[in-house]
């Protein structure tokens, strides 16, 4: 909102309560009272964006939609009009470094496929703009170390979008592990995987950033780090395959599995595919068993230990608007992001290491 408007605003609502108008520094500062929000500008408007970011940022209490990026013309029109974005607001693939220029967008949200998080990380950082990056991160962990010193560099944040580290039963089964409350982690066993039956989708295209492992293997990977607590030193066997090369071509993975080696000899397996649907955790401790089913859905988890039932419900989309909102509030109050540029950079480092294991068939250490 520009000045004039802001002046039009408080004009009128101080002709309804008698409040007495002073100077335009002061009417900014009215301003605040009444939205104390950052904007959000979303980078590509695929399913994600439209069908769960836009409607969490409907109910988010710390950030709103303010604008959006968008190659497709009919796309921009309708999302103008189903959520009244202001033209000066709306972006395209070219024009895009001029979001430096609009005070509207605090923070720019990257919702592109893998092999164009780097450079649109990059650019808005320039730009002078906070960043939300989708996972998985980037390609390659020199990517991931590229986006997170161009962030530092402008002195601005850059948090990955793991939902899960916001999500009340992950953070509850979590706590339980932190604490050892039943004791020391023994092994552990994670699997996310989905049927998916899409043939042209970028998730089949290796070269923008295709196959299993970086889309939803990172929630495996992630599993296995936070389920133990602790950071993998080697892989010890990957494998990867396809039941169906004419989609998953040329060594594009659609079913990865690997066993994960942490101190003290503690193993994790995990499984992913767009093959089949499975989706649980287990954490064997000394003293039990943790037990989340589904672990990584965006609702409808469900955990059992020893220690009593985990279940938080909620609906869709609680968990992009929990992850939107404590991000808005870790920049407002300028504190380090839940989920920063680093955690996004461990996972992308091990994805590599796996797919360096399943080529060679030996173990490889981190």
């Amino acid at each position: 909102m520009n000045t004039v408007s802001r002046r039009r605003v408080i004009k009128t609502i101080a002709a309804g309560s008698g409040i007495m108008l002073l100077s335009p520094k002061t009417i900014f500062s009215a301003k605040s009272l009444y939205k104390d929000k950052l904007g959000i500008a979303l980078v590509g408007l695929g399913y994600y964006s439209t069908d769960l970011l836009a409607p969490a940022l409907q109910q988010t209490k710390h950030c709103y939609l303010a604008g959006i990026v968008t190659g497709t013309p009919a796309k921009a029109e309708t999302w103008k009009k189903k959520y009244n974005i202001p033209d000066k607001n709306i972006y395209n693939y070219q024009n895009f470094d001029t979001i430096a220029n609009n005070p509207d967008i605090d923070v720019v949200y990257v919702v592109l496929p893998p092999s164009m998080h780097k450079e649109y990380v990059i650019r808005a950082a320039n730009a002078g703009k906070h960043v939300w990056c989708e996972k998985p991160m980037a390609m390659t962990e020199v990517e991931c170390k590229a986006m997170i010193d161009a962030c530092k560099q402008n002195k601005r944040s850059l948090a990955i979008g793991y939902r899960l580290h916001h999500e009340p039963n992950t953070q509850a089964w979590r706590k339980i592990i932190k604490e050892k409350q039943l004791g020391k982690v023994t092994k552990v066993n994670c699997a996310a995987a989905y049927r998916d039956n899409r043939t042209d989708h970028w998730k089949q295209k290796k070269e923008m950033g295709g196959g299993v492992l970086y889309d939803m293997g990172v929630y495996a990977i992630q599993g296995a780090r936070l389920g133990t607590n602790m950071e993998p030193v080697a892989i010890v066997s990957a494998q990867t395959s396809t039941t169906r090369p004419e989609i998953y071509k040329n060594g594009l993975d659609e079913t990865t599995v690997a066993t994960l080696e942490f101190p003290g000899g503690v193993m994790a397996d995990i499984k992913t595919s767009f093959g089949e649907n499975v989706n649980f955790i287990n954490i064997n401790c000394e003293k039990g068993d943790i037990k989340v089913q589904p672990y990584s859905a965006y609702n409808g988890q469900k955990g059992s230990s020893p220690l009593g039932t985990i279940e938080h419900p909620y609906n869709v989309p609680f968990q992009q608007a929990t992850q939107m909102d404590d991000d808005a509030l870790s920049i407002m109050q300028k504190k380090p992001m839940l989920v920063p540029g680093e955690e996004g950079l461990r996972d992308i480092r091990i994805v590599e290491a796996i797919y360096k294991a399943a080529a060679t068939r030996q173990r490889v250490v981190l």
